[in-house]
């Protein structure tokens, strides 16, 4: 019976390990005859053995190999991890990495496949390129409906992308695409973005294939992710001068398919800057113009209905075919009117866009002037597209000032531009104007490519350098004890790699002691005190509990209980404790969101010698939200959109001693696990105010987002004045951030006041 050897190993395997070590050594071809339960305990066993004895590695080798190709998902999955955690060979890691995109192809369970990609993207971290070799298989996977599979599928492979491997990548990738527009897929336009964000990372680290995919990717200037196309084609024509051509060409054949006033205004930008020949940018001009239409730029007023044209009847007798008459009436048809069709672009600007009628208006007029140098500005064409230029400015000019009556704001600032793009057309021959109208526009986003690319650099990971004390023993993996077997070699390769890297499992004293909590005072009778490990979804309560009088107390028990989105898994079981005895006993409690959590009880026992019942109440536990909160990124428009759709508000107000704004943009940061997403450049220079985006991420997947706006106050005193803002998914995470930035702010000032949440 599989479940009785099972149990039978269990028993052998806590009260005589040798022996169990010994069995599994005589069986180690039969244990997947044994069943899933049988080899679940081997690997425990295996898990147990080497943490205590780093040496006996060797021993279950042969028994981890095996396993990696068994029946069971929960079996190899297990033995894989075992495999990784016990060896950095990469032997070992090549055969959990093939075990682990295995699970993830032939798994349906969406659940399974996201705990899959964790491991390997956990992996990915320490050996990205014996991971490389199982990239295509990994990348089976983005073949799920599944959104979030999806995303962490690209992220994980995004970070394996080579030289070697880049072309079948991107081939995998386009005809993603492709399939995004063939296919009705749940979330279609949210995964064509991210496939659109990938290849362009492709195309930024390996240039050679942007010539194959920018072609592809401009067929979707009319979907969804038409923003990040038209961005990609801008990068793409600014770094590879040799694509310009056909990709403007191609931009014109699908400039009128376009849809959106942000993506026209990128498209004309770039036709504005990158239009240096002379028959390119008189085809350019002409699609523009035709595009716009002729000013003004008001909406066809409707014709009144008595101009309408109504239908004239007819009447008139006629002969039948048997001799009568009858009466026969007709009505004459109408004919219809042709309908005017209205293009995108100019339908824009008639609804009042101003600021797209400005770029349109430079884009016509950095035309002008470089054909004007070409051909001479007393040529007939010349003037034709000069004047026309002129109407067009004109035209928007005279719909700025009808929309706003004040002009303030963008309006105004459309219009002086408008303004200066016109002085530039009736006196082109102002040298200097002109040069720096053509050319600094391009200048500034070259800089702009070049930041970027600075800051997406990755970084060097002090922490990933290895690290050695002066007394620390080094270990020669040669020189060890000859006669062991090859693969005992090969998993020893990466023994003292992590401790090198001082990554150690090594429990921290410190880190523990701020987590252990008096639950009851010095003069009780019973002392008690709780160390609070939070490990992801579960919370582990280990309660020292000192007897501190001279009489047994029998029937001790500690009754806990939880408010908030906690579970307490299982009571803590009844003691017996002698005099001035201690015992230690654990309480597992479950997590099920992100929110400040209270644990209380009560210690509920029995004198021996007396039978009397007694009571000591306990003091709360309180867990703390940055267990749960880790820092994170995300890109400026993920974040504005989640900013626009989360329901809860939190509203914080700045009260503080700080007069720093940095100093407390950086302290909030620190104290809240949170990652500022607003870059350093922006936040420097001097100022007497700063607006910075914070985002962070929590355990169970819940989106904290942060906009902190604060100002200096000048008076006196400089104090700090402002509001933090925070949103989430969930009124838990708002609320108990928002008490989190409240106490944060209490170091030296008086405490600020929290805004109830509520829905904005």
């Amino acid at each position: 019976d599989p479940a009785a050897r099972r149990n039978a190993f269990l028993f052998l395997f806590n009260e005589a390990e040798d022996m169990a070590m010994d069995y599994l050594a005589n069986h180690v071809d039969d244990i997947a005859k044994y069943g899933d339960g049988f080899s679940l305990c081997v690997l425990e066993l295996t898990r147990k053995v080497c943490r205590r004895d780093p040496a006996q590695k060797a021993r279950f080798v042969r028994s981890l190999f095996s396993m990696l190709n068994a029946t069971s998902a929960a079996v190899s999955y297990e033995a894989a991890w075992t495999l990784v955690s016990l060896s950095s060979a990469p032997t070992a890691v090549r055969a959990a990495a093939a075990t682990y995109t295995g699970l993830l192809n032939s798994q349906s369970d969406n659940n399974v496949k996201l705990i899959v990609l964790e491991r390997i993207a956990e992996l990915q971290k320490h050996h990205s390129k014996v991971l490389q070799e199982v990239l295509m298989d990994l990348l089976r996977a983005l073949s799920s409906p599944n959104i979030d599979i999806c995303k962490k599928t690209l992220e994980v492979a995004m970070d394996l992308v080579g030289p070697r491997n880049i072309e079948e990548v991107v081939q995998v990738l386009k005809r993603e695409v492709v399939r995004t527009r063939d296919s009705d897929m749940e979330k279609g336009g949210a995964y064509r973005t991210m496939l659109i964000q990938s290849i362009h990372t492709c195309a930024v680290r390996f240039p050679d294939i942007a010539d194959s995919v920018v072609h592809v990717l401009m067929d979707f200037l009319n979907t969804d992710g038409a923003m990040d196309v038209i961005v990609f084609v801008r990068a793409i024509v600014e770094q590879y001068p040799n694509l310009r051509d056909s990709v403007l060409r191609k931009l014109l054949m699908n400039f009128g398919d376009m849809q959106t006033a942000p993506v026209i205004g990128v498209a004309l930008w770039i036709l504005g800057e990158y239009c240096e020949e002379s028959e390119l940018m008189t085809e350019a001009f002409e699609e523009i113009v035709t595009s716009v239409g002729d000013p003004p730029f008001v909406a066809e007023e409707k014709e009144e209905e008595e101009d309408v044209p109504e239908p004239v009847a007819v009447t008139k007798n006629v002969v039948l075919d048997d001799g009568t008459y009858a009466t026969q009436t007709t009505f004459s048809e109408v004919p219809k009117k042709e309908e005017k069709i209205v293009t995108v672009l100019r339908q824009i600007l008639i609804d009042g866009d101003i600021f797209l009628g400005a770029v349109v208006t430079c884009c016509l007029t950095k035309m002008v002037l470089r054909i004007m140098a070409l051909k001479g500005a007393t040529n007939a064409s010349v003037k034709g597209m000069q004047t026309k230029a002129l109407l067009t400015g004109c035209g928007v000019a005279k719909l700025a000032v009808a929309k706003s009556e004040n002009q303030r704001g963008a309006f105004a600032d459309s219009l002086e531009r408008i303004t200066f793009c016109c002085r530039l057309l009736l006196d082109p021959s102002s040298g200097p104007l002109k040069e720096c109208f053509l050319t600094e526009s391009k200048k500034s986003f070259n800089m702009y490519l070049e930041e970027k690319a600075k800051s997406e650099a990755p970084e060097d990971d002090g922490a990933a350098t290895p690290k050695l004390q002066a007394d620390d023993l080094i270990n020669f993996r040669q020189l060890r004890r000859r006669g062991a077997a090859g693969a005992e070699l090969d998993i020893y390769d990466g023994d003292d790699l992590s401790k090198a890297a001082g990554s150690s499992d090594a429990n921290d004293l410190g880190s523990h002691l701020n987590h252990v909590y008096q639950l009851s005072g010095f003069a009780d009778p019973v002392y008690a005190e709780a160390l609070v490990t939070v490990h992801d979804y579960d919370i582990v309560l280990e309660l020292l509990i000192i007897n501190r009088t001279p009489n047994t107390l029998t029937n001790l028990t500690v009754e806990l209980a939880t408010m908030g989105d906690l579970k307490l898994v299982e009571r803590p079981q009844t003691l017996t404790i002698g005099p001035l005895d201690q015992r230690t006993i654990k309480a597992n409690i479950k997590v099920s969101s992100t929110e400040t959590g209270h644990i209380f009880g009560t210690i509920v026992y029995e004198n021996s010698s007396t039978a009397e019942k007694a009571y000591i109440n306990l003091n709360d536990v309180h867990l703390d939200i940055m267990d749960y909160i880790h820092p994170h990124t995300c890109t400026d428009e993920a974040f504005r959109l989640m900013w626009a759709e989360f329901e809860w508000e939190n509203k914080v107000a700045i009260n503080t001693a700080m007069t720093d704004l940095s100093y407390f943009l950086d302290h909030v940061v620190k104290n809240t696990n949170m990652c500022c997403l607003t870059p350093t450049s922006a936040l420097g220079g001097k100022s007497t105010f700063l607006a910075a985006n914070l985002y962070a991420k929590s355990i169970f997947g819940e989106d904290a987002l942060v906009n902190v706006s604060v100002e200096k106050k000048e008076d006196g005193d400089g104090k700090l004045s402002g509001y933090i803002r925070i949103r989430s998914k969930t009124q838990g995470i708002a609320l108990s951030l928002g008490d989190r930035i409240t106490a944060v702010q209490r170091e030296g000032g008086p405490a600020a006041k929290t805004e109830d949440a509520e829905a904005p």
